[in-house]
């Protein structure tokens, strides 16, 4: 009786090992011509061109179960489950590079090559959500079958580029020349401030695709509000310090509330809602002390604005606020005035 075992070379491509009956044959081992695919349920399997031989232990279609990650460089790894490891080994890591990434999408590519060295790309995708840990590094669930997730973390600092954006760079070697290349990925999001976890980077509201990171209490400006993120990283003994500065204006309007209005790509905007309790002060200025729209709870800061940059609604939330006896007023959904 045959026993028949595969690995992957550096090329992405599946080998099988035909150890034979007796211990006197010789071993038979060969490339299998084919290429890697991602099922419904980011299943993966390994779709074979042409037969190896003409023994039919070899299939033309090999299914490899087990548990999606994401290695210190940077390529996808699968840790195979038992019923995998009787073929395989412990784990199968794919050579390749991340492509892109989307609200609900990672798109990694390999490389594979024949036998007179033509080589080509193809690209595997990963569907899943978006999320932050809870050392605010940067991680994609993979979505599995029964409602359960693998989870590929991205062990790097990301950084926030002049439209807002969270990116993450990496160097890794190319597989052709051989040589370190910077490779970056880009999110295309929008930033919110909803409750405790103090400051989120919202990927897709419908899949709660979101980045919820814990910061410090935010400092806002009259065009700014800025938060300090700690990013924790393995062989790192103190974590990696980011200052998050979201660059914008303030709004007030009656039907919603304190308005933080950010301009991003394309001159897309998007406004992070407050509430707040407002009074004057006798420095001419209006200050606030904002408030989650959530829940109507404190967010530990408050803003202090001139009259002069408040327009529309803002003009005639300082009359009703100077007609008041009251100290404050309330600026939410429903204003107190």
């Amino acid at each position: 009786m045959q026993k028949v075992r595969y690995e992957v070379d550096p090329y992405n491509r599946l080998i099988v090992n035909d150890s034979g009956a007796q211990g006197d044959l010789e071993k038979f081992r060969k490339v299998l011509d084919g290429r890697f695919r991602i099922g419904e349920n980011n299943e993966l399997s390994y779709h074979i061109k042409s037969p190896a031989s003409e023994d039919e232990s070899v299939p033309n279609q090999v299914r490899i179960s087990g548990n999606w990650s994401l290695t210190d460089n940077h390529e996808l790894q699968l840790t195979l489950d038992k019923e995998a490891r009787e073929t395989f080994g412990d784990a199968i890591t794919l050579q390749g590079r991340i492509l892109d990434v989307d609200k609900s999408s990672l798109l990694f590519s390999i490389t594979t090559k024949t036998d007179d060295d033509v080589r080509t790309t193809y690209i595997l995708d990963l569907q899943g959500s978006w999320k932050a840990d809870e050392f605010n590094r940067l991680s994609f669930y993979v979505r599995r079958e029964s409602g359960e997730h693998d989870i590929l973390t991205f062990n790097g600092a990301w950084t926030i580029n002049k439209d807002h954006q969270i990116v993450y760079q990496y160097e890794k070697a190319s597989l052709v020349r051989k040589e370190k290349e910077t490779h970056t990925l880009t999110f295309k999001g929008h930033w919110d401030i909803k409750n405790n976890a103090r400051v989120s980077y919202v990927l897709d509201v419908n899949s709660r695709s979101a980045f919820d990171f814990e910061a410090s209490i935010g400092v806002p400006g009259e065009d700014y509000i800025k938060f300090e993120v700690g990013i924790g990283l393995e062989r790192r003994a103190l974590p990696v310090r980011r200052d998050v500065i979201l660059f914008g204006r303030w709004k007030l309007k009656r039907d919603a509330g304190v308005l933080f209005e950010i301009k991003y790509e394309d001159g897309e905007v998007h406004a992070i809602t407050f509430g707040a309790d407002a009074r004057l002060t006798d420095k001419d200025t209006v200050e606030f002390k904002l408030k989650y729209s959530s829940d109507d709870k404190d967010t530990g800061m408050t803003l202090e604005l001139s009259h002069n940059i408040l327009e529309g609604d803002g003009e005639m939330f300082l009359r009703g606020l100077a007609s008041k006896r009251e100290l404050a007023v309330y600026a939410g959904m429903a204003w107190a005035w």
